[in-house]
């Protein structure tokens, strides 16, 4: 393998592991825009130093000499580490309005650090793969100004949750557009910014096969 496909195999694995698309990482880590990522890619430029620690910055399980040369493992040795979190099985429409109030059924242990806050397991059509039974959703609330487009959020609006990827509507900034996976089946939601009255995004999603 040439180093220039090297360099873009270690920044998708990297994307990848965060959940998220080029786009929507390079806005994350506070590029304009994904065109640098996509040079890379072309092989005109390598990992700088530069982005290495944009990266590190706003992901510090990541192990930056593996970044830039790829020796070593790809998560630091404290990310190996494990994590305990609670996890909540059931309707998540029941489960997120009132999860602060709830008593986990369990805790699940998590193979690195992701400074996450809970598991939830989601049963929603719209959201799982063809062959999973449900998902396991590794779930991190943050701001509602924090949610980025692109990203899969667990959203609760009214009385309302959904999990889907959320998307900037073009002619009005205050409305998202929410876009499930099976799209044939299942029509986009439009929403007021304003009404989101919380946010847990998702940080990675385990899926429960069926049997």
């Amino acid at each position: 393998m040439t180093n220039r496909h090297a360099n873009w195999e270690r920044l998708t694995m990297v994307i990848k592991w965060a959940n998220m698309t080029v786009n929507s990482f390079a806005r994350h880590i506070g590029l304009v825009r994904a065109e640098n990522l996509y040079h890379i890619k072309k092989g005109n430029y390598g990992i700088s130093e530069d982005l290495a620690d944009r990266i590190i910055a706003y992901f510090p399980q990541i192990d930056r000499t593996w970044l830039l040369s790829g020796i070593g493992n790809m998560l630091t040795t404290n990310s190996t580490e494990s994590e305990r979190l609670p996890f909540f099985s059931g309707d998540i429409a029941g489960i997120m309005p009132v999860v602060g109030t709830l008593e986990a059924q369990g805790e699940i242990q998590l193979p690195y650090i992701t400074g996450s806050h809970l598991v939830v397991r989601s049963t929603s059509q719209a959201m799982n793969e063809t062959l999973s039974a449900a998902t396991d959703l590794i779930l991190r609330e943050v701001g509602v100004h924090e949610v980025i487009q692109g990203n899969e959020y667990v959203l609760l609006f009214g009385d309302r949750v959904e999990w889907r990827r959320v998307r900037y509507v073009a002619r009005d900034s205050n409305k998202w557009r929410l876009v499930a996976r099976n799209r044939d089946e299942h029509a986009d939601i439009f929403i007021n910014r304003a009404d989101v009255t919380r946010a847990w995004r998702v940080v990675a999603r385990i899926a429960i096969l069926e049997s």
